[in-house]
């Protein structure tokens, strides 16, 4: 281990060693750069680097080519001795093959260990950007969030959430009347995305055991750092998915991890690849949490890299925190591509050696313009470097090679199963059928009752019931006895936000038709799944 990590050769002829100093490592970074011009061996490289100085990894296969990180490289790959001419010209000349510990993980399940977070843990801010709601309806989700706070109701999956918005629903004129207006158009718009989240596999995120931050966290016998690798290529066709999920990651870290100040290496390093989904017709409100959270979260000893094509994807803000820079080239085709790469090269030290503009859009493929903090966090002079090569294998490793790695994985077996604990969906279950068994009981007491005066009555012996009175009109005279109104007892206790829902129903459970509501929309809701 040292105080610093190989990123490879710049200056003239690529001789002059180019360092990202560890103790600086968690002021982020950027990996930008056209497609097909090396970010991703970048992003390899760095994790290796990071693990081989005992620095865990978090971050996303988004192509499911970087499995090869736990692979040591072979002599028999074709680039074999490309990298081997690489590695004497840059001076690396401790250059070896080897494979790193990995961890795999999988929000479908199917290519590593499941992860996944609670509806509660995630919060009504990242729900409602997850389901692209309106202002009106993130209101109304904001109430159902507070209602289960107050009543007591965990939130753990998609079930619990849907249940409750029907509780919300049923309960709507009481709600209002504290929170303000609460629509069922707006309520069935929320139901509906809901249903699409389902559909693309979105109830797999949520549910429990929720993702313990320490499993992310750890180092090997060795002393490495654990490099954990999230398969991506599945669930990019749920782009909004993958960003909001990476998002909840970053702000749970935030949240919970403790300040450490000014650590001499970081505590954990988070790649955030495709960045740009991030950002894309991102609310104002939601910039502004990322850009708090890179600008607080390197206090606790986390760093950050945003990987994407183009610096602009991300916003100024944001741009302005990321101190390690490795910008491949970028292609000027259109008038907004020539912006682009000037904005781009403005960002950088300038190098008297050379045109930065000129130089993102001429260097090759594996090399790159970079810029390193320096001592006292100064940001480096700009450089042409040639990137190092891998290490480990490059491209994805044998299924059956993945497949042993996740069954002798620390954590195998922790997260498989998944377990359903009493919740929202089960509460409010309960007190619907609670209900309904209360009205039956009522109705049948009820009709007894009215038996046992109708037998008095006819019997001829005193009746004291309300079946013949006074009246003032000529139907009520002439009417039979049969068709006369019953006067029922009201009870004029206030219902408190906790009971409305049980005594709604009640007052619907009055008759057979009610039941049948209950048994029809609420059994089909519940016992349906």
């Amino acid at each position: 281990m040292s105080d610093s990590i190989f990123i490879g050769g710049g200056g003239e002829d690529y001789g002059v060693a180019q360092h990202m100093l560890l103790k600086y490592a968690n002021r982020h970074g950027l990996i930008a750069g056209a497609t097909g011009t090396g970010k991703t061996v970048t992003l390899q490289i760095l994790a290796e680097s990071f693990s081989a100085n005992g620095v865990p990894v978090f971050l996303s296969d988004v192509k499911g080519d970087l499995s090869g990180l736990g692979a040591a490289g072979s002599e028999s790959f074709k680039l074999h001795d490309a990298f081997m001419d690489r590695a004497g010209r840059i001076g690396f000349a401790d250059y070896a093959y080897r494979a790193f510990p990995v961890t795999f993980w999988d929000l479908y399940g199917e290519a590593g260990h499941p992860v996944r977070t609670t509806i509660s843990e995630m919060g009504p801010l990242l729900i409602s950007r997850l389901l692209e709601l309106s202002e009106a309806q993130e209101g109304i989700l904001n109430i159902a969030f507070r209602v289960a706070d107050e009543q007591g109701l965990a939130l753990l999956d998609l079930k619990d959430l849907q249940s409750l918005l029907v509780w919300v629903g049923e309960n709507r004129q009481t709600l209002s009347l504290r929170y303000g207006n609460v629509s069922t158009a707006s309520i069935g718009a929320i139901q509906r995305r809901l249903l699409v989240l389902e559909g693309q596999g979105g109830d797999k995120l949520f549910g429990e055991p929720a993702l313990d931050l320490a499993d992310i966290m750890k180092t090997d016998a060795d002393g490495l750092g654990r490099i954990n690798i999230l398969a991506a290529d599945k669930l990019m066709g749920s782009p909004r998915l993958y960003a909001t999920f990476l998002l909840w990651l970053l702000s749970e870290l935030f949240e919970e991890l403790p300040e450490v100040g000014d650590p001499d290496k970081p505590k954990l390093v988070f790649f955030f690849d495709e960045a740009h989904l991030l950002f894309d017709d991102a609310p104002k409100a939601l910039v502004d949490k990322v850009e708090q959270v890179a600008r607080l979260i390197r206090s606790k000893g986390v760093g950050v890299y945003f990987i994407t094509q183009n610096p602009a994807d991300v916003p100024e803000d944001v741009l302005g925190q990321l101190g390690n820079r490795v910008q491949h080239a970028l292609r000027a085709f259109t008038a907004k591509d020539r912006r682009d790469l000037r904005h781009a090269a403005e960002n950088y030290r300038d190098n008297p050696a050379f045109d930065i503009e000129d130089a993102i859009r001429e260097v090759g493929v594996g090399e790159a313009v970079t810029s390193m903090l320096e001592r006292k966090g100064i940001p480096g002079m700009a450089e042409r470097t040639l990137i190092r090569p891998p290490s480990s294998q490059l491209g994805p490793m044998a299924d059956a090679m993945r497949a042993g790695l996740i069954a002798t994985s620390p954590i195998a077996g922790k997260y498989e199963a998944q377990v359903d604990r009493e919740s929202a969906f089960e509460i409010l279950q309960a007190r619907a059928e609670a209900a309904a068994r209360e009205a039956e009981e009522a109705e049948a007491i009820e009709e007894e009752t009215e038996s046992a005066a109708e037998r008095e009555y006819r019997a001829g012996r005193r009746y004291s019931g309300n079946r013949v009175g006074r009246s003032s009109s000529r139907v009520s005279r002439q009417a039979p006895a049969e068709e006369q109104p019953r006067r029922r007892s009201s009870s004029r206790r206030s219902d408190s936000v906790g009971t409305a829902f049980a005594k709604s129903f009640a007052r619907q459970l009055g008759t057979q038709s009610g039941r049948a509501v209950v048994r029809g929309i609420l059994g089909g809701l519940f016992r349906g799944r």
